[in-house]
């Protein structure tokens, strides 16, 4: 991430703002900034979304692929998280700088959703131990601008929301040998259910309280942070907690309530807007990279 030089000054303002519960850009505490969101925005992807929240911009693409099914869950598709930070996403990511923090999402993202509420994996399944749907999520963060565990968890349930993955007809040949057919009819396809997913939601404490969605200036201030995976029903699905600061077990119920609160509020809402967009179906306005 880009490095934030604050003076003593507006450190001090910033933590006082913050106590007063009157941020520097005007919002409360437990405020989000403003999205965009705009979903089928790949045209070779199962399902497609992006999302921007001030300066940070996240691009993610779900392709549904036939495989295997995992030996130790013969009758459950898979989902895989792949991130890619772009060298122009931020200067500390040119070379080789982006790829621990992109292993960082990963591993946050494949904590939240390895639960058996999140994802029904079963309907993924084609053929127990034979054939079943791996979702591939690949995840590009195109631009930095603090928050970007969030944002990266909300393109990623919009983009499981506009997948679409092809029906399948399982027959027999004649000589007994199982065959699959493909609907390539693009209705005729099934659709990921994403009411129980997770987005994940990071609690910054400043000073002796505590913000979500923090700003550049508010992470340059944060000595800790909780990163929470929440679903809509207040369900905590991954915990992590970063930064050199400790928290007390006070403070960490207080951040953890929080998350919880604001979690389920903001699921609700993304939800509500994504509903919203596909019932406008071919007459939604696209913006796409040039918007």
């Amino acid at each position: 991430m880009a490095e934030v030089l604050l003076s003593e000054a507006e450190r001090t303002f910033i933590v006082h703002g913050i106590q007063d519960n009157i941020r520097a850009d005007g919002r409360s505490c437990e405020d989000y900034r403003h999205m965009e969101l705009e979903t089928d925005v790949v045209s070779n992807t199962s399902g497609s979304a992006r999302i921007r929240l001030a300066n940070t911009d996240i691009l993610v693409g779900v392709k549904a692929e036939l495989a295997i099914p995992a030996s130790d869950r013969p009758d459950e598709g898979r989902i895989e998280f792949f991130v890619d930070c772009s060298a122009n996403a931020t200067p500390k990511f040119e070379g080789r700088g982006g790829e621990e923090f992109a292993t960082e999402i990963s591993n946050i993202l494949s904590r939240a959703y390895d639960n058996q509420g999140s994802l029904n994996l079963k309907d993924l399944c084609v053929i127990p131990k034979q054939q079943c749907w791996v979702l591939y999520v690949d995840v590009m963060v195109l631009e930095c601008g603090g928050n970007v565990f969030d944002v990266v968890s909300f393109a990623v349930k919009a983009a499981l929301h506009n997948t679409r993955i092809p029906n399948i007809t399982v027959h027999a040949d004649d000589n007994g040998r199982t065959e699959l057919e493909l609907s390539d009819d693009p209705y005729d396809c099934k659709r990921v259910d994403v009411h129980k997913t997770p987005s994940i939601v990071t609690v910054s404490k400043i000073g002796h309280f505590h913000v979500v969605d923090a700003s550049m200036e508010e992470e340059a201030c944060c000595l800790a942070r909780l990163m929470l995976g929440i679903t809509e029903q207040s369900t905590v699905t991954a915990i992590k907690k970063e930064g050199s600061g400790s928290l007390d077990p006070e403070s960490i119920y207080d951040m953890m309530e929080t998350g919880k609160r604001v979690g389920q509020a903001v699921n609700a809402t993304l939800y509500q807007k994504l509903q919203e967009e596909e019932k406008l179906g071919p007459n939604k306005r696209k913006a796409g990279f040039l918007g």
